[in-house]
């Protein structure tokens, strides 16, 4: 998978070569290109953006330094994939575990990280013929810019490439997992020692039944996703 970031503070970036991505990119699964939107801008201010059309407060990032850094972005890539286009905006669509899955069969994902108000909306508009153009937001809420959220979607999406996880089998019990059994959410659970602070792992974790141990964790999951989501539960 490749994966290319744009965005007019690179350095916020960094922190994707740690940990499973940064793992990732050491073995070649995952190629990573972070690029500085500010370099295609055009005055010796190296201005990326301007005042909003009809008025209102608050600036727009301008379409001509987006413009030039995706068409270079473009040419340095494959030609024969057509990427996906992923610009964080808390007035896209809701980014779900079900879109991770989806975008971790993907070959080539370009983010576009917005600040201010947003990005001119030509821009998306324009390459939706040279690549797939998601505007999707990751919740109910608004941040500086999309970088936080460009993390929070790469990491999604990665650990979900085959290899980059240690144990295969972890992703399909996860909380929100497509194929997962049981509810929504994940129940708690447990590590050595057996006995911590006057707290005690649940029996049945200790008993070796794995039909018995099952049934615990499933009814736990249960009794999860009715306390924190209840709106995930079914009538």
């Amino acid at each position: 998978m490749r994966i290319d970031i744009i965005s007019i503070f690179p350095d916020y970036l960094a922190s994707l070569r740690l940990s499973l991505i940064g793992k990732a990119i050491d073995a070649g699964t995952v190629e990573l290109f972070v690029h500085d939107l500010r370099d295609h801008a055009v005055d010796i201010h190296r201005t990326v953006d301007d005042t909003v059309f009809g008025g209102g407060p608050g600036m727009v990032m301008k379409p001509e330094p987006w413009g030039a850094m995706l068409d270079a972005v473009l040419e340095s890539g494959p030609f024969d994939i057509r990427p996906t286009l992923l610009i964080p905006t808390p007035s896209g669509r809701t980014f779900t575990q079900s879109v991770a899955d989806e975008l971790a069969t993907s070959e080539w994902l370009i983010f576009a990280c917005g600040r201010y108000e947003g990005i001119d909306g030509r821009v998306a508009q324009f390459y939706r013929e040279s690549m797939d153009v998601r505007e999707v937001s990751i919740g109910d809420y608004v941040l500086a810019g999309g970088e936080a959220a460009a993390l929070v979607m790469c990491e999604a999406v990665v650990r979900l490439v085959p290899g980059v996880l240690g144990n295969a089998s972890s992703a399909p019990d996860d909380s929100f997992a497509t194929d997962r059994s049981g509810s929504a959410l994940e129940g708690p659970v447990y590590t050595k020692p057996a006995s911590w602070r006057g707290l005690e792992v649940p029996a049945v974790l200790l008993s070796g039944h794995h039909g018995e141990i099952a049934k615990f964790r499933e009814q736990s999951s249960v009794q999860r996703t009715s306390e924190y989501r209840p709106d995930l539960v079914d009538d």
